[in-house]
């Protein structure tokens, strides 16, 4: 038994070294984001092929390589390739412009507040990234404040909880990606179960802001809707609701995105494929930690360092509400070093996988598990980067703007019931 747990523990020691390098080192330099991530996680690789044993270098670097190419690997890479070009060449046509217009334009005068927070959780669902929402609607929610009276640290937290709303359950969004791939199930599976858990989170939420809003006029005049340029959004969402495979979802996003651009005069052929080149290339650094993320769990995976997890988190389960917290607890722990909610689900998602499939959790249940307590963490830690943006572009302290995030730790709060109380009855 010590021997196993010596083994298992010396597996293990390439995650440390990654904890270390990126967490002890972005705490005494005072700023999480002053070491690269893929840095920390080259160094944690290279550590990971040097300890192996039993093997040749050359063989250590072709499990290696085995494990960075596996097809569930490649397949995220391929859709991160994808959502990139399209969320980048949508950006440049104005559709995300065009989408914060229509959703501020049908707003009741009345109903401030939640109207932001819908309008938040409609972008993020339709864009799939709560960085680009939050960039999109906070300076416009921090002119309504100033406008209104209302606190500016309020209006920008109704923006950010909202935007975790999409990057949470939205089809393009790289969390339900990563989640989704690792455990194996189809998206528009995952959609309904986590739908199921964060809906009454939101509906609650809403709830809450439509009593602090009653109140409240809306002095904001909007430009017209450029229907033409919504138009690729509704199509993804469409044919994503439909069930159409990710990406040739996104193929057509991409398509419809074009058209709708180059009848718009958003941009003319060599803009629409520079766009597309710039955001493939932004997916670069996410590329490359996923890359090393997969590598370095495989030899991690060869050293007995996942059974040893495995066994020492579910020794004293006795059934899938256990095994269930222990992959909770999982990616919240792995959120709170890396602060990625992304790269958390792709470190910790294999051994989700193993969770699940020996105490029998549904895939769909632990994708919803992985995905939505890693956007809770990330919501509720003020060295994250949404936090960080909404922050700079409002000049607020994160620490004020969590005073009032209440959807993160709502969702959090239901998550757990769902765990707790075994529900949605179907998947659990």
């Amino acid at each position: 038994m010590a021997n196993n747990t010596t083994k298992g523990l010396w597996a293990l020691s390439p995650l440390a070294v990654f904890l270390c390098l990126y967490l002890v080192t972005s705490l005494v330099a005072g700023d999480f984001y002053k070491v690269p991530i893929a840095v920390a996680f080259l160094a944690a690789s290279a550590y990971a092929v040097l300890i192996t044993r039993g093997m040749k270098l050359s063989e250590r670097v072709e499990r290696f390589s085995a494990g960075a190419a596996h097809k569930n690997i490649m397949l995220m890479i391929w859709i991160f390739v994808l959502a990139g070009a399209f969320a980048a060449s949508a950006k440049e046509m104005g559709a995300i412009d065009a989408t914060v217009n229509l959703t501020l334009r049908i707003l009741p005068d009345s109903l401030l507040l939640p109207g932001i927070f819908i309008a938040a959780c409609f972008i993020s669902l339709a864009i799939g990234t709560s960085v680009g929402t939050i960039v999109a609607l906070v300076p416009v929610a921090a002119g309504i404040a100033q406008q209104t009276g209302l606190d500016v640290a309020l209006m920008v937290a109704v923006v950010v909880g909202g935007a975790f709303f999409g990057d949470n359950l939205s089809f393009i969004s790289d969390t339900t990606i990563a989640a989704t791939r690792t455990q194996e199930c189809d998206m528009r599976d995952k959609f309904k179960v986590n739908s199921m858990i964060v809906g009454p989170a939101a509906v609650a939420v809403a709830s809450i802001y439509l009593l602090e809003s009653l109140s409240v006029q809306i002095p904001v005049q909007t430009e017209p809707v450029e229907w033409v340029k919504v138009l690729p959004y509704l199509v993804v969402l469409g044919t994503a609701l439909a069930g159409v495979n990710v990406m040739f979802v996104l193929v057509i996003g991409l398509v419809a995105t074009g058209v709708a651009g180059l009848l718009t005069g958003g941009f003319g052929l060599f803009g629409w494929l520079g766009a597309m080149g710039g955001g493939i290339t932004g997916m670069g650094e996410l590329i490359i930690i996923t890359l090393l993320a997969g590598g370095m769990l495989e030899l991690i995976r060869l050293g007995g360092g996942i059974d040893y997890v495995i066994t020492r988190l579910t020794n004293r389960v006795r059934g899938k509400r256990g095994a269930e917290l222990s992959i909770a607890a999982l990616v919240s722990i792995a959120n709170c070093c890396t602060a990625n909610n992304t790269i958390a689900i792709i470190t910790v998602g294999p051994i989700a996988r193993d969770i699940a499939v020996r105490f029998g959790v549904d895939p769909r249940k632990s994708a919803s598990i992985l995905d939505t307590f890693s956007c809770f963490v990330q919501g509720l830690i003020p060295y994250g980067a949404q936090l960080l943006i909404a922050a700079g572009l409002t000049a607020l302290s994160p620490l004020e703007i969590m005073r009032y995030l209440y959807y993160p730790a709502m969702m959090g709060f239901f998550a757990l019931l769902s765990i707790l109380l075994r529900y949605p009855r179907r998947y659990s």
